[in-house]
């Protein structure tokens, strides 16, 4: 065998080689770019929509609550429900949350779901209430078929002219919270959408 022929028989394994570490590096590219996002999630249709105008019975006592009521204040919406163990994840992330941002203009609600009353009060009794923070009864599922809910906990957010600019479906926490809320605050609610922390619960 000449010297040519070693030289050629050689070089083939060099261009696999070379070949299949191209198209590594290719996917890689493309599944680095797609890193984070999740093919089954799609945009809430509400996004952009004017806030549902409902009134709900208040949990904790006999008064009704009206969405109306929210006008000129940005609003958290979180729908949660006792045996949510997701909820009770996100819990203190809400209260406190309530607690920084209430001499901002910023008003907390928390929607209980596919619940009894008394079970969503032990919850409340055992993790604590938000000051200053507003829990509503979802009795006949009329928030929760307005707002297109998945499950529990999904949390909405809507700015000053009621319209809503955000959803949070999965458990919500201090920097996402904090992140968007002063998004909104600083007028740069075009900037949010849908996230996903999580799987939803439902009964």
């Amino acid at each position: 065998m000449n010297e040519t022929a070693v030289r050629r028989r050689s070089s083939r394994p060099l261009w696999i080689v070379a070949g299949v570490g191209l198209v590594v590096v290719v996917l890689g590219v493309v599944f680095a770019s797609r890193f984070g996002v999740d093919p089954q999630l799609t945009p809430s249709p509400l996004i952009g929509e004017p806030r549902p105008d409902l009134t709900l019975p208040y949990l904790e006592f006999d008064e009704d609550f009206s969405f109306a009521d929210l006008d000129g204040d940005v609003a958290v919406v979180n729908f949660w429900a006792s045996w949510c163990l997701a909820c009770r994840v996100e819990h203190q992330a809400l209260v406190d949350a309530a607690a920084a941002y209430q001499d901002l203009g910023v008003t907390f609600v928390g929607v209980l779901i596919q619940d009894r009353a008394d079970y969503g009060l032990d919850f409340l009794a055992e993790l604590g209430r938000g000051e200053p923070y507003l829990y509503v009864d979802d009795q006949r599922s009329r928030a929760s078929l307005d707002f297109g809910l998945l499950g529990v906990p999904e949390t909405f957010f809507i700015d000053r002219d009621g319209t809503i600019v955000g959803k949070v479906s999965g458990p919500v926490n201090p920097p996402l919270l904090t992140a968007t809320l002063d998004a909104i605050l600083l007028g740069r609610a075009d900037d949010l959408g849908v996230v996903k922390t999580g799987e939803v619960q439902n009964r």
